[in-house]
């Protein structure tokens, strides 16, 4: 069976060759080894700066930091759009921060040991926050729909209740439906070996060197992909429809590209994570041939991209942040 999207985008754990030095007869390590980038160990210090350490974190780190911060400090922007974009920011510092500091130590100091708890519960974090990026996405849809085909009731049913709810569903979504993950990861009595050849903890890599029958994995991540991906895409799709049914209908071409215009920041941001899970998922069914330490740059590349492109995009293409950011820097020259 395959793993579910969310397992995809995280990482992949492929066929790979182990010495009989590197396999051992051991049940429940305390602790796990990551490889890194498989191949390319003497090239690590040199990869962490382009891809996927340095220079996309401290982008993803800033970028998320300056929304939250403008946000904040700017009353004009306490509504319910910005609210949800504060959500997309912190849950995209979490999704990157749950990965780089150990990915770092690895490239770095070759330290790739860790711990059988701390494996775990990056492992949870990882797509737990996730299965959150999902929510949250179907939740700016729903406020596009609301603002553009109901403007008149927009304030009356997205009130600050009403955010504060859907805030907490996509928080307990979450939260609950991963903890299976890290429940029967847990069970598992692991005697083949303890080490993974990624970067990080993901959940099949772990799963799967179990000497268990780990069939109920298979079964439950197929579970997520349609109760999670596929419904989420499905709400998008609606949201969208219903959108576009309202701008064909306005009288004026300026009229539908202003009105459209509203849209571009949040349709740029659904392709962004829609299309990295539907490429890990094409690379993890198809690309059969193609080199592990290959597979381990993408899904480390692909985890980076939403949270570094989710600011640079709402920053290019919202006024009010785009105006904020502008004058903070003018500030800061004088």
């Amino acid at each position: 069976m395959q793993e579910t999207l969310f397992c995809l985008r995280a990482g992949h754990l492929l066929p790979y060759s182990m010495s009989d030095s590197n396999t051992t007869d051991f049940t429940n390590p305390s602790t796990f080894i990551l490889l890194g980038i498989p191949g390319l160990e003497a090239a690590h210090v040199w990869i962490s700066i382009p891809f996927c350490t340095i220079t996309m974190y401290a982008i993803a780190i800033f970028g998320n930091f300056i929304i939250l911060y403008i946000v904040k400090r700017e009353p004009s922007l306490h509504g319910t759009m910005y609210y949800f974009l504060c959500m997309l920011a912190v849950t995209d510092l979490v999704l990157s921060t749950s990965i780089l500091p150990k990915t770092l130590s690895i490239f770095w100091f070759n330290s790739g040991e860790i711990d059988f708890s701390a494996c775990l519960t990056q492992m949870y974090f990882i797509h737990c926050f996730l299965v959150m990026e999902s929510g949250i996405l179907v939740a700016m849809a729903l406020d596009r729909y609301v603002a553009i085909c109901h403007p008149l009731r927009y304030s009356t049913i997205l009130t600050n209740i009403v955010v504060a709810k859907i805030g907490l569903a996509v928080v307990m979504r979450g939260s609950t439906i991963v903890l299976p993950y890290l429940l029967l990861a847990r069970q598992w009595p692991y005697c083949r070996t303890n080490i993974i050849p990624h970067t990080h903890c993901e959940h099949m890599a772990i799963v799967k060197l179990a000497c268990a029958d780990i069939r109920i994995n298979s079964y439950y991540g197929l579970f997520v992909v349609f109760s999670v991906i596929c419904v989420d895409v499905l709400l998008i799709a609606m949201s969208y429809t219903e959108i576009l049914r309202a701008i064909f209908s306005l009288p004026t071409k300026d009229a539908r590209l202003k009105t459209f215009g509203t849209c571009i920041s949040h349709l740029c941001v659904i392709l962004a994570f829609y299309i990295s899970a539907l490429f890990s998922s094409l690379m993890h069914r198809f690309g059969h041939n193609v080199s592990l330490h290959f597979h381990v740059l993408i899904s480390n590349i692909y985890l980076l991209v939403p949270p570094m492109v989710n600011p640079i995009i709402y920053g290019v293409r919202t006024k009010q942040i785009r105006s904020r950011v502008l004058r903070i820097f003018a500030r800061k020259g004088t």
